[in-house]
Parts: structure tokens; C-alpha cells; sequence
């Protein structure tokens, strides 16, 4: 057998606790009391051997609000010495213990419709649905969403210049990224239109019941209201009051019954013709034909009434 054998058998073989630190019951509880406080500390639990001549000692723990945990007090003892000492007491979680869940980023556990009035959402630096945009500037002011010389306006005593705008010469570069709603500190970046188009088209969008219902698609409904950017190509703004998305951004391929053109309601199908007739009467011969040669049922009665 390899020594790399035998000292891996070795080491999933339990320890076996040291006697005397196994017997220090009552210097592990007075430990465990002085931390916690008389009555707190509960019956022994087991003896954990940590290591060479290192015991733990677990203790029930009473206090309200924990339970299931347990006092871990641990002694050791030098090397042929017969003296055990204290090294550390706390308190851990057993197996049944009750504990709190998992801590969640705020980043994380927030929903949409969360925030209220006077709330704030800081934006993380590196939000990947932002990207840089065009400022004006060879770089814009870092963990700044205006620029500086709106923010300079904005400090300023009087209140009527926070309503200038400086307005960029025409034909720059800056005019353009004007033009384009480019000139902010950070734009949506691909990722960020991506997933807004995925959570509008969720809500309003072509595969809802409500626009499998709908007699047309909003591409073709007066009501819709047109947007800018890329997102344009595929949204809208629906303005009809009466629709189920008043003032939501629209999918084109989103409709509703409220769709403009609905007043010119389609015929409606003709039914197939029955298959049994029972609209009209059939009509039934009382007496027969004179080119039958028979008596009618009345005159045939007559004629055996005579005969007897």
C-alpha cells in the first residue's frame, strides 16, 4: 500500500476526541454561560473532536428566536500536558436550525412599480442597457447625468435660467447628436433596447389573447401614435381612451377591438342550408286524382254504409 493510500484513508477515518479535553464538560459550560447568560446554556449535545487533542463542545442553546443553534465552546491541551484551557466560544447553527434567508441586493430583490415619490435609483457605472453618448465634450463628467454647464444654470440665483437651453451651432456634430437624441451622458445601449422591446412586446404585444381576438393589427389603427428612434419600427403609442392600452407603448402587431377601422363591421357569414327542411310546409293531397280510379277515404265509408 502507497503512503498517498494510507493517508487518505487516514483522513476520512473519524478522529477520536481526546480524553481529557473530552471530560472538560463543566469548564465548555461555564464558558458557555459566562458568554451567553445563566439558564441560556441547555443539556450537552455531543463532543467533536477538531483535532490532535482539540475538542469542541456543543451545548443546546434556550434563548427565544434560536432555535435549533447551538453553544460551541472548544478546548485544547498541549502535548503531555494535563491541563486543558479554553480557546473559543460561540454560538452556530445546528442542522434543524432556524435561520434567515439568504441577504438579496436591494439591485436585486427590486420590481418594477416599486419606487414612490422622492425615491431614487442610482445607476450603476457599468449598467450594461447604457452606453456613452455625445456630451459635447472630450469626455463627460464622471457619475454625471448633465452636463456642466447645465449644472452651472442650474446654481445660478436666478430661477428663469434653468429654462435656457443652449442651442449648438447648426451643422455640427453636436447638432446632430441633438438631432438624434444623442447628446446625454449615456444612451441605451443595444442590450437595454433589447430588453425593453422584449418586456413591451410581453405586455402588449402580438401573441396576447387580446390581440389573437382583435379584428386588425395597430399598424393599420388611426389611433396609434408614431415614435421616433429604432424602437419606432416596431412600437407605437396607442391614444384611443377606450382601448386596454390607453397611453402604452404598443407592439404594431398589437390590436385590440377598438382597432379605428371596426365600425365597418364585415357581413356576417350566411349559414349553409339545412339539411332537413322545416322552414316550409309540405302539402298533402286530401283526395286522389281522378286518374287513380279510387274512392277518397269519405266516399269509400258512404259506399260501406250503403252496402249494408
Amino acid at each position: 500500500m502507497s503512503a498517498a493510500t494510507t493517508r487518505s484513508r487516514t483522513s476520512r477515518t473519524p478522529r477520536t476526541p481526546d480524553r481529557l479535553c473530552a471530560e472538560a464538560v463543566d469548564l465548555a459550560r461555564a464558558a458557555a454561560e459566562e458568554a451567553a447568560a445563566p439558564g441560556v446554556v441547555g443539556e450537552h449535545v455531543s463532543v467533536v473532536a477538531e483535532g490532535d487533542r482539540v475538542v469542541t463542545h456543543l451545548f443546546e442553546c434556550k434563548e427565544p428566536g434560536y432555535r435549533g443553534w447551538r453553544w460551541a465552546v472548544t478546548v485544547a491541551r498541549a502535548s503531555r500536558a494535563k491541563f486543558v484551557t479554553l480557546d473559543e466560544t460561540v454560538l452556530l447553527p445546528g442542522p434543524d436550525a432556524l435561520l434567515a434567508p439568504e441577504w438579496v441586493p436591494w439591485s436585486e430583490r427590486l420590481r418594477p412599480g416599486d419606487m414612490g415619490p422622492g425615491d431614487l435609483l442610482p445607476t450603476d457605472a457599468e449598467d450594461l442597457r447604457l452606453e456613452p453618448g455625445y456630451s459635447g465634450e472630450d469626455a463627460p463628467p464622471p457619475n454625471s447625468v448633465v452636463s456642466e454647464e447645465m449644472a452651472e444654470l442650474v446654481e445660478a440665483e436666478d430661477a428663469d435660467v434653468t429654462d435656457r437651453v443652449s442651442v449648438p451651432e447648426r451643422g455640427s456634430i453636436t447638432a446632430v447628436a441633438e438631432e438624434l437624441g444623442m447628446r446625454r451622458a449615456r444612451v441605451l445601449s443595444r442590450y437595454g433596447l433589447h430588453t425593453a422591446a422584449d418586456r413591451w412586446d410581453e405586455a402588449y404585444g402580438a401573441k396576447t389573447a387580446m390581440a389573437q381576438a382583435a379584428p386588425a393589427s395597430c399598424v393599420s389603427c388611426g389611433f396609434l401614435v408614431r415614435i421616433g428612434g429604432s424602437l419606432g419600427q416596431a412600437f407605437g403609442v396607442c391614444a384611443n381612451e377606450f382601448g386596454p392600452a390607453d397611453g402604452h407603448l404598443v407592439s404594431l402587431a398589437y390590436g385590440c377591438g377598438g382597432h379605428s377601422e371596426a365600425a365597418v363591421m364585415p357581413k356576417p357569414p350566411r349559414p349553409a342550408p339545412p339539411v332537413l327542411d322545416s322552414m316550409r310546409a309540405d302539402e298533402f293531397s286530401l283526395r286522389p286524382s281522378a286518374d287513380e280510379g279510387s274512392l277518397a277515404p269519405a266516399d269509400q265509408s258512404e259506399a260501406d254504409l250503403g252496402h249494408s
